[in-house]
């Protein structure tokens, strides 16, 4: 059996070899041309002139394009069409590109696009969140959700608490920058290899740029260094501007990003001021909460809204919230255009409530998590003589139903609610309550250092928002020796979502792993492809591959049955063996044996998730097939001199379902957690007054390293099926991991409170970098010096 086993990734060995192919890998045909932009030097600035005479002489240089250049749209945009990929007259931010050059080597490029000398007239630069309220400057109103009498419930509570929490964008950082390459081909067609999430839209937005129908371009991906939403639309543009030069020269164009150039050109992720007002009881109990999200959208469209709107979906975390109001804010502002991130705007509205409820905690004088458990949605009960899916014996069985009420603020129910099992299993096998009151007597001991712990859930919506996205595609080979070849719409970005759908293939035609093959995802085989992204892979390809091969399985079955003259229901495939009446074949042997008889062994797949209906202008519907859930404990110190800090340890139990490779589940855990948790700790992006990005590179801007993982590190997996028909009973672990990272903000917000006497919250923004806890040390201090 392939499925449920702990195997390896299937390109781990090029990997850790260094034989692995990138796009920057693949070597380039004698005449090809390397490419650059030129980048602008205003956050926001009227193009007076452009100079590029010593551009055009620089060594190496064969051609320079701006915008008035391009044959066709000028637009490398996901959405709105509002992102030029050259600016064309104003420019918006400080790193977009202006003019394009084209050289004999990616050296000389560079080299050469930083020769132009654009003048500008001076507009004002809109920055911040205030400049932007001030200016009313956005995109489209607005938007309000809303559930109950928010104000009325507010206003009849015993206790009122208000608050504000800020926490910080955060630069991808994939291990392979952005990098694209065009081969011109026949009749203008061009064969584009892309370090993207979604080849399709690389295709239709390639087509648009050459003017060509979408069957002259083919994308292909075979492997990203990386991705984590950062690749979903940033890879446009190179792509673009290779397959433009191409097609004008007609010489294979290569184009990647340097460290320093990605980090100023592309988008991060959003970050977020929520203010909050919270009305509540004596024990901690939420009667109404209003949130305002404002968002830095940056200077385009790009995904704001849909990541906007899932920061509102996941408002409420893990919690019954009976009055809720949320007003989300899109911000238009001259820096780099954020852009989709793993967790796509969740992180940031759940981490909103997980600080409502550790405000609440402390005005209460409660363990925080007391309150969360308070506040957590009720218990599923099981239907009478619903089926009883396999679980801990501890845990929640039967078919799960809401219990009456139980919905989200948007109309969903909440029908497989697992955190009431799942978090008192990871409270006793973390030792929660006895470390928590270990921590209370280190601190009362240690006037220098001081510890904090957390325990905080997750609950993680999985499908894409724009439902038509829901959809994924496969095409299986099986050859007449046996060998089985496959493709489907989903990238590998180093997740293992090749190796988990080739399993999915060995499965359904009961073989080893080493009988499947999965090449490079392309749009030539597989069309119309949804972006890797939403934690979809595996739930859409997975069900695709499985359509498909049950296909071709059937027709080799049917001609079994025929040829021993039984059922073909009753032929089994088992083991590289296929047995049918008392008979029994190789797999290779029943595969030659259809060729043989004109049978067909090739099929596509298709799946489409059902269920799911999103109204978002309403703010209603059911947008998520079904939740993923999980908790984290964590425990920091902290050095209150310094505000310098540390993870201890870190325990996590989260819900994959029915883990499809619990090896790889549990490597997304804890990337995940560490990513989650970066975030909210080191990660900080600065901007100047003048708009330039200050934490361009790896010496300014940091990022979690191996000595930041916390020094004890458990992992385990709660082990329920999925109760909805996900590919055999298995769910997403893709995004959910990365918010079980809000514990460590919360557990450094505990360990902060402890250098006080209780009075004052520690309000910590994030990221909480060691200034920043040093800020809120001396605040806790009652010191002035702040």
């Amino acid at each position: 059996m392939s499925v449920a086993k702990p195997l390896p990734h299937d390109s781990g060995p090029l990997h850790v070899t260094g034989q692995a192919r990138y796009v920057d890998d693949i070597p380039l045909p004698a005449n090809a041309l390397h490419l650059a932009f030129g980048l602008a030097t205003e956050a926001h600035g009227r193009i007076l002139s452009v100079d590029l005479a010593a551009v055009r002489s620089a060594p190496g240089v064969v051609a320079v394009l701006r915008a008035g250049d391009l044959p066709f749209a000028n637009d490398c945009s996901p959405s709105a069409h509002d992102e030029p990929l050259l600016a064309d007259g104003v420019v918006h931010y400080v790193g977009q590109p202006v003019f394009l050059v084209a050289a004999t080597s990616h050296q000389a490029a560079r080299k050469a696009a930083r020769l132009g000398r654009i003048a500008y007239e001076a507009l004002p630069a809109i920055l911040t969140h205030d400049q932007a309220l001030a200016a009313d400057s956005r995109f489209g109103p607005p938007v309000i959700w809303s559930r109950g009498d928010t104000a009325a419930a507010i206003a009849a509570a015993p206790h009122v608490l208000e608050g504000r929490l800020e926490v910080g964008g955060q630069e991808h950082f994939y291990l392979e920058g952005q990098a694209a390459f065009a081969l011109p081909g026949e009749y203008g067609d061009m064969h584009v290899i892309s370090s993207t999430q979604h080849p399709t839209e690389i295709q239709h937005k390639v087509a648009e740029a050459i003017g060509l129908p979408m069957h002259s371009v083919r994308v292909e991906c075979r492997r990203m260094g990386g991705g984590f939403g950062g690749k979903e639309s940033q890879g446009n543009a190179l792509a673009v501007a290779c397959a433009v030069v191409a097609r004008a020269t007609g010489r294979p164009c290569k184009m990647r990003y340097d460290r320093d150039d990605d980090m100023v050109i592309t988008g991060k992720r959003h970050d977020f001021r929520i203010d909050y007002r919270v009305g509540h009881d004596d024990d901690g109990r939420i009667l109404g909460v209003e949130f305002t999200h404002a968002t830095r959208a940056g200077w385009a469209l790009d995904l704001t809204h849909p990541v906007a709107d899932r920061a509102m979906l996941h408002a409420d975390n893990a919690y019954w919230l009976p009055a809720i109001r949320i007003e989300s804010h899109r911000l238009r502002t001259n820096t780099q255009s954020a852009t989709a991130y793993r967790g796509f705007g969740g992180p940031q509205g759940m981490v909103g409530i997980e600080r409502v409820l550790d405000h609440v905690a402390h005005a209460v004088g409660r363990d925080p998590l007391e309150v969360r458990r308070r506040n957590f949605y009720a218990a599923p009960v099981a239907a009478p003589g619903g089926r009883l899916p396999p679980g801990p014996p501890e845990g929640i069985s039967g078919k799960m139903k809401a219990a009456p009420a139980q919905t989200t603020h948007y109309g969903q129910e909440v029908r497989d609610f697992v955190l009431h099992d799942l978090v008192a299993r990871l409270e006793a096998t973390s030792d929660y309550a006895a470390r928590r009151a270990a921590v209370r007597a280190w601190n009362a001991a240690n006037p220098v250092l001081k510890k904090g712990i957390a325990l905080t859930p997750v609950k993680f919506g999985i499908s894409f928002t724009l439902t038509h996205l829901n959809q994924a595609g496969a095409l299986v080979h099986v050859y007449q020796d046996g060998s089985i070849h496959l493709n489907h719409g989903g990238t590998e970005m180093g997740q293992g979502l090749f190796q988990k759908v080739a399993q999915v293939a060995a499965r359904e035609f009961g073989v080893e792993m080493a009988a499947v093959r999965i090449t490079a995802t392309d749009t030539a085989k597989v069309p119309n492809t949804s972006a890797t992204a939403a934690s979809s892979g595996s739930d859409l390809n997975g069900m695709a591959v499985q359509a498909a091969c049950a296909e071709v399985r059937g027709r080799m079955a049917v001609h079994l049955g025929a040829r021993h003259q039984v059922p073909p229901e009753t032929v089994v495939f088992r083991e590289g063996r296929v047995q049918v009446a008392g008979a029994e074949y190789s797999f290779a042997e029943v595969a030659g044996m259809a060729y043989a008889a004109r049978i067909s062994l090739s099929a596509t797949g298709f799946y489409k998730t059902p269920e799911i209906t999103w109204d978002r202008v309403k703010g209603r519907g059911r947008p998520f097939f079904y939740f993923a859930y999980g908790a984290a404990v964590t425990e920091v110190v902290v050095d209150t001199l310094t505000g310098e800090n540390r993870i201890l340890r870190a325990d996590i139990l989260h819900d994959t379902g029915a883990s499809l490779n619990p090896a790889l589940d549990i490597g997304q855990i804890e990337g995940g957690y560490v990513q989650g948790a970066g975030w909210l700790t080191t990660e900080e992006l600065v901007w100047d007054d003048k708009g330039r990005l200050r934490t361009h590179a790896p010496s300014t801007y940091k990022i979690p390293a191996c000595g930041d993982r916390p020094r004890l590190f458990n992992v385990a997996l709660y082990g329920r099926e999925n109760p909805e028909p996900t590919i055999y009973r298995s769910k997403a672990v893709g995004e959910p991991p990365f918010m079980l990272g809000i514990s460590a903000l919360m557990a450094l917000s505990d360990a902060v409170a402890a250098c006080g006497d209780g009075r004052i919250y520690p309000d910590l923004n994030g990221p909480a970098t060691a200034e920043r806890m040093l800020a809120a040390i001396r605040r806790q201090q009652g010191r002035d010096d702040v």
